[in-house]
């Protein structure tokens, strides 16, 4: 007769081995995200590193240290990053490209803070306020001249979310297609490259085809390899109405725009409130 063979359960060293089997798993994976971890780290620090480049070495290492270990919440929450370009409100011919990292302050209000590009080392060169139509019907009429409309940066294509699919990218523009944005450049570095001149200057957005500098359009879209022309035919469907009323200021011929202005110094206690005069211009005694 053939031998009974006989089914024991696992020994403890066949329960030791799967044990060492499931311990090496997690170890393993621990080991990866340690991995994940350690490549961030690196790319933070030289990303620093690469923003800082021409200080002194202590400055650098500083810089690097600072990197890593305090916290950045407001920049953290930053969940998008879109190239588009701006001119000045009250000279359409200065055109410049605009990288905007932005997030979500509450629903219908984004902030971005706007660079040159998106390298380590770019120049932090304006902000940008971003509300929906309702918020923007609600504003006073001559804060709504500070203000632009979004719908022909989407449907011509111009603006973009670089490193995302199209699907994703689609979905993000065809939101901010009805939106409004305030922005206000502090650095015009069309005129000087490295120091932050001067007030900060009104910016808007092109309302139309013809408006932006073809050259500076084709630049940016070789170098993000990306297609102004074969996005506006994606965008196509998207559908947004007419700008509301009051936006776009600047196709008026006329629009708002800062300047400086020498003002008296108020010093504690030197106003109506206090009893005393109003300053400078008050008649004495």
């Amino acid at each position: 007769m053939p031998a009974t063979t006989r089914h024991r359960p696992p020994t403890s060293g066949t329960r030791r081995r799967a044990g060492t089997a499931g311990a090496a798993g997690v170890a393993g994976a621990a080991v990866g995200a340690a991995a994940v971890g350690g490549a961030l780290l690196l790319r933070r620090v030289v990303a620093v590193a690469r923003g800082g480049h021409g200080h002194s070495l202590r400055v650098r290492a500083l810089d690097a240290a600072a990197g890593v270990l305090q916290p950045k919440r407001p920049l953290e929450a930053v969940s998008t990053h879109l190239n588009g370009f701006h001119f000045y409100a009250d000279e359409p011919d200065r055109q410049v490209e605009a990288t905007h990292l932005c997030s979500h302050r509450r629903p219908g209000l984004h902030q971005c803070v706007i660079y040159d590009s998106d390298a380590p080392d770019a120049r932090l060169i304006g902000v940008e306020y971003i509300v929906g139509e309702e918020a923007f019907r609600a504003l006073p009429e001559e804060e709504k001249r500070l203000w632009h409309s979004h719908r022909h940066e989407v449907r011509s294509g111009t603006l973009v979310a670089p490193g995302v699919p199209e699907v994703a990218e689609h979905a993000h523009v065809e939101h901010l297609a009805g939106t409004y944005g305030k922005t206000f450049h502090t650095w015009q570095y069309d005129r000087d490259e490295e120091v932050p001149l001067g007030v900060p200057r009104l910016m808007m957005a092109f309302t139309g085809d013809g408006q932006l500098r073809e050259d500076l359009l084709r630049a940016r879209d070789e170098r993000l390899g990306t297609s102004a022309g074969r996005k506006r035919r994606q965008r196509e469907g998207i559908a947004v109405g007419e700008p509301v009323p009051g936006a776009d200021a600047w196709e008026g011929g006329t629009t708002p725009q800062l300047r400086a202005e020498e003002v008296p110094v108020r010093h504690p206690g030197s106003g109506p409130s206090a009893g005393g005069p109003a300053g400078p211009a008050a008649g004495a005694g």
